[in-house]
């Protein structure tokens, strides 16, 4: 199964932190992982990989427009065939927009949503790899 093409599959973790580096040391010598930095607007992405080379997430740092007081956190992404379609029917089942959708140069569009009972999920199609 490709996780970036399957519908409901989560497909990428990604851990918002105020010390992406410090992170990203801990995780690469917890799971072995290796970490391959990249300059994006707005500083760097360290993409993860599995010891196979398989990128399963990203640490990054917490955005200055945060909320003030966000804590480090793990969020997870959901592949879904169409962001905008997601969004009407989370609305439809009582979820809102936490994030409104964006388009990400080279990836794909992406949503924050959260369901009716407080948790929040990111959703994302994919660009083709």
């Amino acid at each position: 199964m490709d996780v970036f093409k399957t519908h409901g599959a989560f497909s990428w973790n990604e851990l918002l932190t105020g010390d992406p580096e410090r992170a990203a040391g801990f995780y690469a010598g917890l799971f072995g992982w290796s970490v391959e930095a990249q300059e994006i607007a707005g500083g760097t992405y360290r993409v993860v990989k599995t010891a196979d080379g398989t990128a399963v997430g990203g640490i990054m740092g917490i955005p200055p427009d945060s909320p003030p007081g966000m804590p480090p956190h793990w969020g997870s992404y959901v592949t879904v065939d169409s962001v905008d379609d997601a969004i009407a029917k989370a609305e439809a089942l009582g979820g809102t927009v936490i994030v409104p959708p964006m388009d990400i140069p080279g990836v794909g569009r992406m949503a924050v949503l959260r369901d009716p009972t407080g948790a929040a999920v990111n959703v994302m199609s994919y660009e083709p790899m």
